[in-house]
């Protein structure tokens, strides 16, 4: 029975060997997997070992013919034998794909400098070692500005639960004061919410939930909330959010502020077309307004934000309608413009 549960064991320890020691510049022998296998208290044979490359992805691992990939008689590995040497030719991940997963973890405020040191650990692993360490040459936790709360996973955790199962959960929210620690909000007051979507945006996750008490859908930041329980209820607000489009919602509102909706019509200079395809998306209408600029009429969730948006165009972008908007524009830079006078 021994023997039999070593056999078992084997394999897997064979195909982690191959996949975390060779790659198309580093090939490995028969040999060399012997003396891996035989440093875990394994021993095995070669024949032993010829038979595991076929089940893993070979179709004669010994006379070094390829498989055939639809076959159903092995692993289905891409395991590359040349003249007695053995590599992994492909993984789930590509290495561009891996690096590509570090950078959208590097590039999260969201995530922690804790977490993100041990997301990248895990996410290397999906390559060889030996591309791991070239990974390591280039891949930096940049000195950016992250998220000081680790229980924000748990968070995530909680409002996937009460979203999968139709519930209702409560939370309190709080700030960071001038000492970096944790004040509640509005006295510690307690929210009763129906959660509904979570929505990746500017680099932080938010739920997008219908607050029970104002009776309206709301964003709200999940890293800043604590305290987070399942309640018994009525789940409140589902036709209201079964009327919101997630993608255009994210258009109109500007770092989840959101404020009344209005249909705003803006003037550009020519080249901050990608800035507004950006902010608006692609199908965003750019009509020509002279040789050197374009106006685009669109949504928007008037709040400070998108006036902060809009300002750091400088005199660049203008609104030009409606006229309200407009006069709130102005009101907004002259405030700025009062603190430096």
């Amino acid at each position: 029975m021994a023997k039999q549960y070593g056999e078992k064991l084997k394999i897997l320890f064979l195909r982690d060997y191959l996949l975390k020691y060779s790659d198309e510049n580093h090939t490995v022998t028969v040999q060399d997997m012997l003396n891996y296998l035989s440093g875990r208290d394994l021993p095995a044979e070669r024949k032993s070992i010829y038979r595991d490359l076929k089940t893993l992805g070979k179709a004669d691992a010994e006379k070094g013919q390829e498989y055939d990939n639809t076959s159903p008689d092995h692993y289905g590995m891409d395991i590359v034998h040349k003249r007695g040497n053995y590599y992994v030719r492909s993984r789930a991940f590509t290495l561009q794909e891996v690096k590509l997963l570090v950078d959208m973890v590097q590039s999260s405020n969201f995530i922690t400098r804790t977490k993100t040191r041990q997301l990248i650990e895990k996410i290397t692993s999906l390559a060889s070692v030996y591309e791991a360490q070239t990974l390591n040459r280039t891949v930096y936790v940049r000195n950016r500005v992250k998220a000081m709360n680790e229980s924000v996973y748990n968070n995530v955790d909680k409002i996937s639960e009460a979203i999968n199962n139709d519930g209702v959960i409560s939370f309190q929210y709080f700030t960071y004061n001038l000492q970096k620690k944790k004040e509640l909000r509005h006295n510690g007051k307690i929210h009763i919410v129906s959660p509904f979507a979570l929505i990746w945006v500017d680099q932080n996750y938010y739920l997008l939930g219908y607050n029970h008490e104002y009776r309206e859908l709301r964003p709200f930041r999940v890293d800043r909330m604590t305290r987070i329980s399942l309640q018994d209820g009525p789940r409140l607000g589902k036709e209201d959010f079964e009327k919101i489009d997630i993608a255009m919602f994210t258009t109109k509102v500007f770092h989840m502020y959101t404020g009344e909706v209005k249909l705003v019509r803006m003037r550009f200079m020519k080249f901050l077309a990608d800035a507004v395809i950006d902010r608006f998306g692609e199908e965003v209408m750019l009509i020509p307004d002279g040789e050197d600029a374009f106006t685009v009429t669109t949504e928007v969730a008037v709040s400070p934000q998108f006036y902060g948006w809009l300002s750091g165009f400088g005199s660049s972008a203008e609104i030009l309608a409606p006229q309200d908007v407009r006069e709130e524009m102005a009101k907004h830079t002259r405030s700025i413009l009062n603190l430096y006078s």
